[in-house]
């Protein structure tokens, strides 16, 4: 995603996970007749990991329907079969996360990368709901360790090749970055259904597929330069810690609840939404579900990249006014059964939740000294994912005790409420 600059031009990732600052330790340049086109080679290698790791982790969504026909599973256990995953990434963040900085780009993606094949192979064996939470919660924690890490080793990769080669800075790793963040979430869900919808074994044939590309990205991942030396003084293990400036917790408060609806949406669109898809709109097609999946994240990615050069309150009132009316639209369409609407709300929602958290971050990097932006960051990040959980799963619990209309009301109701919550928290906090 676009970074934001602190006063020394530091990039800060926006992706969905924590930033990692760039080291303090780069690697010295090696002596070569090429070394730009090593790490050029090394930095498209990355982004196609990326890609394929965060698009492995969005393939059970358009799948999630045919785990209930085989295994009868409700509303519930679909959210809870999602939740894990996301709290799987928020361990990864608070324990591991800013471990690269210490050991090395590549010491962290590998087992990333490693993790997500041992979900995949969770997943090839049984449909069980205790296996499926199991592979989900492996394949968030790959995840946690992944996003982060591999945002900043795409971005001194790229540093460090146009340096090598004379030429001047671009944004190019903060656009690739934010494509196979967002657009390899958004893959994920249109690979698999459309394979589950012409492919032999649906369950199966999707992480096949993915696996090949996993394993694949690791092989080539021996050719890519490290750009952190690995420290060896003394050093004591520590998780990651929060901390922001007492003068702005309002204004930082503001920025994480903005960062907590914008993920919940996410959430909806990629654990229920299938689901009621085939259930009310009888939309049977695992393709069409994945279609609707990639437009939210896609739509997100695409305002990212278009509002980079907007300040941050014009940000901030673009999400808003947009993730509001996708989050209408959205109730109506689930209320009247409407699939148009349902995907109109669904792309007004997603450019709306990736405007708004885009301005959370800047928020956060804004209100922040150096030494302590990437752990309030981390807040950022922390909250955001409790976000992608929390939210739908009491939607799930919803949908089992009250009826579908009560339950949609209440979801959109909530979200609203804390929608107009983080408006009034930022400008306060601006005010102050």
């Amino acid at each position: 995603m676009p970074g934001q600059r602190d006063s020394r031009g530091v990039t800060l990732s926006t992706n969905l996970a924590r930033p990692v600052r760039a080291s303090a330790h780069p690697t010295s340049p090696a002596p070569s007749h090429r070394p730009q086109r090593h790490h050029a080679r090394g930095f498209w290698i990355i982004a196609y990991v990326f890609a394929v790791t965060m698009a492995f982790a969005g393939v059970p969504a358009p799948l999630y329907v045919l785990y209930q026909q085989k295994e009868g599973f409700g509303s519930v256990a679909v959210t809870l079969v999602f939740a894990a995953y996301a709290l799987g990434v928020m361990a990864a963040l608070f324990l591991a996360g800013h471990l690269s900085d210490r050991f090395g780009r590549l010491r962290l993606i590998a087992p990333a990368v490693v993790l997500n094949v041992l979900a995949g192979l969770v997943f090839l064996t049984s449909t069980d709901l205790a296996l499926l939470l199991v592979a989900r919660i492996v394949s968030g924690l790959g995840i946690g360790l992944l996003t982060a890490t591999a945002t900043a080793h795409l971005t001194e990769l790229h540093a460090t090749g146009r340096e090598r080669a004379g030429r001047p800075p671009s944004r190019r790793a903060e656009t690739i970055s934010t494509a196979a963040n967002l657009g390899g979430i958004g893959l994920g869900p249109l690979v698999s259904g459309f394979l589950a919808d012409l492919a032999p074994a649906p369950l199966h044939t999707p992480y096949l597929v993915f696996l090949f590309a996993l394993v694949l990205g690791l092989l080539l991942m021996t050719f890519v330069p490290e750009t952190v030396d690995a420290l060896g003084e003394p050093w004591r293990y520590r998780p990651q810690r929060v901390t922001v400036p007492a003068a702005s917790r309002v204004l930082y408060t503001g920025a994480l609840v903005a960062g907590f609806v914008s993920f919940a949406m996410f959430g909806l669109f990629t654990s229920l939404a299938p689901s009621f898809l085939a259930h009310d709109l009888h939309v049977t097609s695992h393709g069409v579900a994945g279609v609707v999946s990639f437009t939210v994240f896609g739509a997100a990615a695409v305002a990212q990249v278009a509002t980079g050069r907007r300040g941050i309150r014009t940000q901030h009132t673009l999400g808003v006014a947009l993730l509001t009316t996708g989050l209408v639209l959205i109730v109506v369409a689930m209320l009247a059964a409407t699939f148009p609407v349902l995907v109109i709300g669904g792309i007004i929602t997603g450019a709306g939740a990736g405007t708004l958290f885009k301005a959370g971050v800047g928020t956060v990097a804004s209100v922040t000294a150096g030494g302590s932006r990437a752990e309030a960051l981390a807040g950022l990040f922390l909250a955001a994912y409790a976000g992608m959980s929390l939210p739908v799963v009491l939607l799930g619990i919803l949908l089992q005790v009250v009826s579908t209309s009560t339950a949609v009301l209440t979801f959109g109701a909530l979200m609203l409420v804390l929608l107009t919550a983080a408006t009034a928290l930022l400008r306060a906090g601006r005010r102050a």
